[in-house]
């Protein structure tokens, strides 16, 4: 007779891996209807929408990919180059008011 832990797939992914060590570990006794806000974040199906849902695989890895790119824009604005040229278009305009 097959045992419980032999009849589990592989995971597919490496992110597979990482859901199942973060798993909730259940108490055998689930409400009719979670009531409470904790108790409907518990009983959500986090790890089927991180698993099925293309937008949640990708968003995180689109996140960390385009932090560099908004770190050099945010260094670039934040010269002190920009900002004397910044200084000096707000002194105009407020110059012809």
């Amino acid at each position: 007779m097959a045992d419980k832990g032999q009849n589990k797939s592989a995971p597919i992914l490496p992110f597979d891996e990482f859901l199942d060590r973060y798993k909730p570990k259940m108490t055998g006794r689930t409400m009719k209807y979670p009531y409470t806000f904790t108790a409907k974040l518990a009983s959500f199906p986090y790890s089927y929408i991180l698993k099925n849902v293309w937008m949640c695989k990708y968003y995180l890895a689109g996140v960390v990919l385009s932090m560099p790119l908004f770190y050099k824009i945010q260094q670039l604005s934040n010269s002190p180059a920009n900002v004397a040229k910044f200084e000096a278009k707000a002194k105009a305009e407020a110059a012809g008011h």
